[in-house]
């Protein structure tokens, strides 16, 4: 059962269970597959991996010794980043465990270097873990290391784009394809809800839905019964996904459903809102259908994804722990009765739709190109195989400061020499001989400092 956020300090504590978790059942299916037939097979000429913790898998193309394409369903993150050399842009660009937009102010850049601190440090202990699953199963005196097979792969699919709203640097090797499980045409929609949606014109529908992991029957009965309370008092018919029998309430307007084709569902013109814990998938469905959220975040990206939504004025936000059916309703009766919210999701599903090529064709090409090129490592970035001490230009910096300091000495004798030949041509008393040294110290040395730092300071900024 996935539990809601109490606090960040809960998700954090969280993690490390999630983690745990995702690594064990991956490794269970990497075992099923190793004692299945599929590794007998002949080779083939992609593997595509859907990443999650999970590098390990990457000894399948090792065996093969196929090209690698990783498909990455959540926010660019570091793991994926270092992967092909993608620059994390600390500065301007919000971690995806944050939920910082842009443009960042200062602390909200603080924050940030903290959530990137944070993410190098949970990463560096993963890796290793996986790093030592992978020799278990791909040995190094037959297979590359998982180092090597991390500096393989030919390119990562990333469920975004920049009409979202983050603007971030991308390698020709990301390839952004958020949308992709939306369909442009949407799938006949059984006989049951075509009529719910059907009839629906004057007041239209909701759609409530927490997605496939946070199950709205595994949630607080509490909370659960306080929704249904307002729901049941609607003129508006509501579409539940509810995954048991028991359900929170039964009311005339209110239709439970285990299974719901919610891509179909939001492309219906009578859909009215979406009450979702904005789970990136369903809140890629709803830009890209139009459709107004309320949001209910539980855990993970969803708050950093439902602030985002608030803050384009696509959304409503509502506390879970807090729930109350005072705030439920008024959250509701706001989004349903002001028409801003809907005006500008649909505007701005416009502009996500507005693409040279549809999502599903972007890849189908990408895909194509890499089997084409077998490989295709001349998009690959060189950052891949620089060290963190190149890729910062901290051994250019430290050259440069070792030149600096030459520099000063070299200019510093020629002052001291020139300063000492002036004063001897003109002559001096012996009672000013230590106050003359010190002045003939600062400006030999602090001038000449002053000169190359003024240059060197110059040269960074052109």
């Amino acid at each position: 059962m996935i539990e809601e956020r109490k606090g960040l300090m809960d998700e954090l504590k969280k993690m490390s269970v999630v983690m745990d978790v995702t690594m064990n059942i991956s490794e269970a299916s990497l075992v099923d597959l190793i004692n299945s037939d599929l590794l007998n097979e002949e080779p083939f000429d992609l593997v595509v991996l859907g990443y999650f913790f999970n590098n390990f898998f990457m000894g399948i193309a090792a065996h093969f010794k196929s090209p690698l394409v990783i498909i990455d369903t959540h926010k660019p993150m570091l793991w994926t980043n270092l992967m092909i050399g993608n620059p994390s842009g600390i500065s301007y660009v919000p971690n995806g465990l944050s939920e910082e937009t842009q443009p960042l102010s200062f602390f909200g850049r603080v924050r940030n270097a903290l959530f990137y601190i944070l993410e190098v440090a949970y990463t560096t202990f993963y890796i290793r873990r996986m790093n030592n699953i992978y020799e278990k199963y791909f040995p190094g005196d037959e297979y590359p290391s998982l180092s090597d097979m991390s500096k393989n792969v030919s390119l990562i699919f990333q469920t975004s784009h920049f009409s979202e709203g983050i603007i971030r640097p991308q390698v020709p090797a990301l390839i952004p394809i958020g949308g992709i499980q939306a369909k442009p045409k949407p799938d006949p929609l059984p006989k049951d809800l075509a009529t719910i949606l059907d009839s629906a014109a004057k007041h239209g529908v909701i759609y409530f839905s927490f997605g496939t992991n946070a199950q709205s029957s595994d949630r607080n009965s509490d909370i659960m019964r306080k929704i249904f309370n307002v729901f049941s008092a609607l003129k508006q018919n509501v579409i539940w996904k509810w995954e048991t029998n028991e359900h929170p309430g039964n009311a005339s307007n209110i239709f439970y459903g285990k299974w719901l084709p919610q891509d179909d569902i939001l492309a219906h013109p009578n859909l009215r809102l979406f009450v979702s814990h904005c789970g990136l998938g369903s809140v890629v469905e709803s830009k890209y259908h139009g459709v107004p959220v309320l949001a209910i975040p539980l855990f993970a990206d969803q708050f950093g994804s439902a602030k985002t939504m608030v803050d384009a004025g696509f959304a409503v936000q509502v506390n879970y722990q807090e729930l109350t059916e005072e705030s439920f309703g008024e959250a509701l009766k706001e989004i349903l009765e002001n028409p801003s919210y809907r005006e500008r999701i649909q505007k701005f599903s416009r502009l996500y739709r507005d693409r040279p090529m549809s999502p599903r064709d972007t890849t189908v090409y990408w895909l194509e190109y890499v089997i084409r090129h077998r490989g295709a490592k001349h998009i690959q970035s060189p950052v891949v195989y620089m060290s963190a001490f190149e890729y910062y230009g901290l051994d250019v910096i430290g050259f440069s400061l070792v030149i600096i300091y030459i520099v000063i000495k070299i200019l510093s004798i020629c002052f001291c020499t020139v300063l000492c030949t002036c004063r001897k041509s003109k002559g001096g008393k012996t009672d000013k001989k230590k106050k003359d040294y010190h002045k003939l110290f600062i400006y030999s040395h602090l001038l000449p400092g002053i000169y190359c730092l003024y240059i060197y300071i110059g040269y960074l900024f052109i």
